[in-house]
């Protein structure tokens, strides 16, 4: 759905749409959709800026961040959101964003598209890392084994080559006391 600036200039939009898993694109590989994003909102022209606000809800499927299983990650955010238009000026005219201008977004050309503030919105309200349970093992650094399903059967204490030198300035160390 786009919202046009000359649309918003006559009346408010009022937005109760669906958005199906698969329709936007997230841009990453490890988040997927899993169910409907459903978007309940109002768009209107303010000042020549384009406010939207409303609440999104919908289910995101992430991989885990030790052992790699799919985890559903709940999504539901409010937002309250200005965007105004990009400044098309020469570069001596170019000015430094002020404090309040750091909670603007901008837009380009007669509008902007409903999915791409939504999406923005949806990969906010995500985690950076998210992991299954609080006590998720992970995999196993050398064979790979989930270790939250499995044993492994990898040596545990194998040290690291490169730290040779100060395990024998150690032993030298131990000996002269």
């Amino acid at each position: 759905m786009f919202l046009d600036v000359k649309d918003l200039a006559v009346r408010k939009v009022h937005i109760r749409k669906s958005y199906a898993p698969g329709s936007i694109d997230y841009g990453l590989s490890e988040v997927k959709q899993s169910e409907p994003l459903e978007v309940d909102a109002t768009a209107e022209l303010l000042e020549g800026h384009i406010r939207v606000t409303g609440e999104l809800r919908t289910r995101i499927e992430m991989v885990c961040a030790r052992c790699l299983e799919p985890v559903i990650e709940e999504v539901h955010r409010d937002f309250d959101l200005f965007y105004q238009p990009l400044f098309k000026g020469t570069p001596n005219d170019v000015e430094r964003l002020k404090d309040d201008d750091t909670e603007i977004g901008f837009f380009e050309g007669e509008g902007l598209f409903l999915a791409d503030v939504l999406k923005e919105q949806v990969l906010l309200s995500l985690p950076m890392k998210v992991i299954c349970q609080s006590d998720c093992r992970g995999l196993c650094p050398h064979c790979g084994a989930n270790l939250n399903q499995e044993q492994c059967r990898c040596e545990r204490h194998t040290s690291d080559p490169r730290l040779a030198p100060l395990a024998r300035l150690k032993q030298d160390w131990l000996k002269k006391q």
